[in-house]
């Protein structure tokens, strides 16, 4: 399943420009700080609208400004992972796994909860609440949730960010494991250029 991306985005005063065209796999993007990676992920997503392009994953066309394709973030069967992790810090684990799932149209869904925790390693956690997590398990669970509603491809914002060198073997472990067996294509941005030599099969400079 390929990326397929060209599109101009505004933010403020900058404009960001990003061409890629990437097979399936991990594909890496990155660039100084500030060049806008992290827009572009909120784009594909549908998050933010670009001024003008066209945006197609796996052949599925998402956007197109000149044919006035604008699919909702629902419609694009997309997995995020924010850098944030935007974890629902009043509901349990187990609730911030299940809320893409309920949402996820059946047919969607190839992950159960216990499937997805037991894949991840996160069955021990399912009843805490996110601020007793700790990076890695938070970011375990982030990635669970993002599984769980059913996601033709993954949207990573920084993953390995703030994590300690144990940690961050655990998350690039779980990241290689979902490319090998559950065949997902993943676009992720990084800063760091020793991850995405070892992650990625595919790298693409954003530039200023």
């Amino acid at each position: 399943m390929s990326f397929e991306i060209d599109l101009t985005l505004r933010r403020g005063e900058r404009t960001i420009a990003c061409r890629l065209s990437a097979p399936a796999g991990i594909t890496a993007l990155v660039g100084a700080s500030g060049v806008g990676k992290s827009s572009v992920l909120e784009a594909i997503a549908g998050l933010l609208r670009p001024e003008a392009g066209r945006i197609a994953v796996g052949g599925e066309v998402l956007f197109d400004s000149a044919a006035g394709v604008n699919l909702a973030p629902e419609q694009r069967a997309c997995g995020m992972v924010f850098q944030d992790l935007r974890l629902l810090p009043h509901r349990r684990v187990r609730d911030n796994l299940l809320y893409g799932h309920r949402l996820a149209p059946p047919e969607r869904r190839f992950l159960s909860l216990d499937e997805a925790a037991a894949f991840l390693d996160i069955a021990p956690l399912l009843d805490r609440r996110p601020r007793t997590l700790s990076g890695g398990e938070a970011q375990r669970v982030a990635i669970g949730r993002a599984l769980l509603a059913g996601p033709r491809f993954l949207l990573m914002d920084e993953p390995l960010t703030a994590l300690d060198d144990a940690r961050r073997e655990a998350i690039i472990a779980v990241i290689l494991r979902i490319r090998a067996e559950l065949a997902l294509p993943i676009l992720l941005v990084s800063h760091d250029r020793a991850d995405v030599a070892r992650l990625a099969d595919t790298v693409v400079e954003l530039r200023s």
